[in-house]
Order: C-alpha cells, then structure tokens, then sequence
C-alpha cells in the first residue's frame, strides 16, 4: 500500500497525469446555445488548440484528443458547431446537419469563430492557436483557413478536401496539415487536386500526409475502418505540426 502512494507521488511529481476532466463552457450564437468543453488547465496562459469534431458533435474521439493535448501542454477547446438540442441520432441526420454547415460555409466558419472566441477566453495565446478537425472537422479545419480565421495552423484529419467551385481561391496565411486516408472513397481525385491547386493558388504552406491502407475514419477506436498502427502516426504528425507553429 506505502508502496503504492510513493510510486503515484513520484509520477505525479514527474508530470505524469491520471485523469483530466473536461470542463463544459456555455456560450452563444444569437439566441443559440452552444456547449463546448475545455480542458482542465483553463485559464493558464498556453498554446491553443480548437478541436472541430466529427459530423455527429462532440465525441470521445474528440475528448481523448482534448485530454492527450492538455498534456503536452495546450489548452484545447472541443466547439460545439450545432447547438444544444441539434446533436444528430443517426448517420442520416449528420449527414443532412453537416451538410447544411458545408453548404453554408459561412455559417460554419462563424460558429468556429465564436468557439475560437472561447479558447482565448480560457487562456489560451491568441497569437498562438491552431485548429485540428476530424471528419466534418476536417472540412471546417481547411473552412478556417479560408475564412482568414486568426488561427497559425489547421490541420485537416480524414476531412472533406471539396468545397464549391464557384467560390474563387484565395491567400491561406495559416499553415495547412492534411491527414489523408488513401482508401477515402468520400474524397475523389478531383477533390484531392483541387485542394492542392487551391493552397499553391493561396501561396500556403501545405502538407499532405497519405496514409496506407487507410479508410475514412481510420483514427477512431470505434470505427471499423480503424488502423492503429496509422492512427497513431497521424498523431504523432499533428503533434509534431502544433509544436512546430506553437511552441
């Protein structure tokens, strides 16, 4: 027992980190309420990191990330792009409500904006703050970019590459990290080159890392397409990304 509580002090004392809880964050979009989480180091002054989840809201993909950034010493800040109340119960609905946000985008890029609002007001550098987006997150990852959102850098994990042609390219001042799953059948060649004719039209500073043997959501635990072993080399790149542009 003794034992047992000398060995936890010392990794506490090293830094090592049992549990973080998440703390919810009510805020507004008009007369919509939104409900993010942060992370428990709120209020210090570190590096940010705005965490867009997948189609279907916050996720436990999502919060693992939030808990996993805290530790390397971010504050992270998971949005709430919906709302309360418009959390999708199915496949279709997420289908139909992110696909609304993609249409919209400015609606989309808005409602990052706000959550960006909220990371600062929990501490987190202003001129320090990178956006990273699962899925649909994705989409609003690059969506950041684009809407000259005050982020340094946005990464884009197995995200929409595509946005309307009839909107015309222009300057990316952040810095772009693309996670990109080789077997994405969402994402199609023209997309896929139409992305990166965008960010050299932009003059970005871009990156796309493709992964092998790769589905759609091959980062989630509970997803079938998961592939651990390229799941935690994404990671392991967007760690390397943020410490890059934030540290």
């Amino acid at each position: 027992m003794i034992r047992s509580i000398l060995l936890a002090g010392i990794l506490m004392a090293s830094g090592t980190v049992f549990s973080q809880k998440l703390k919810t964050v009510n805020y507004q979009d008009g007369a919509q309420k939104l409900s993010g989480l942060v992370t428990s180091n709120a209020g210090k002054k570190l590096p940010g990191v705005l965490i867009l989840p997948a189609w279907k809201g916050i996720d436990d993909e999502a919060r693992n990330a939030a808990t996993e950034l805290e530790k390397e010493g971010y504050v992270a800040f998971i949005a709430d792009i919906y709302g309360v109340g418009n959390v999708p119960a199915d496949n279709a609905a997420a289908a139909k409500t992110s696909g609304y946000y993609k249409q919209n985008f400015e609606a989309y890029q808005k409602r990052i904006s706000l959550a960006l609002e909220q990371l600062k007001k929990n501490g987190a550098i202003p001129e320090k703050i990178a956006v990273i987006g699962y899925c649909f997150g994705g989409t609003g990852a690059l969506e950041s970019a684009r809407g000259k959102l005050p982020v340094v850098g946005a990464v884009s994990i197995h995200g929409s590459l595509a946005k309307d042609q009839s909107r015309t390219n222009g300057p990316l001042a952040a810095k772009i990290l693309v996670e990109h799953p080789a077997d994405d059948q969402s994402v199609s060649r023209e997309d896929y080159d139409n992305l990166v004719k965008e960010m050299n039209e932009g003059n970005a500073d871009w990156q796309i890392i493709t992964y092998a043997h790769s589905k759609h959501t091959f980062t989630d635990p509970k997803s079938p397409d998961y592939n651990p072993v390229m799941a935690k080399r994404a990671w392991n790149h967007t760690l390397m990304f943020l410490k890059e542009i934030l540290k």
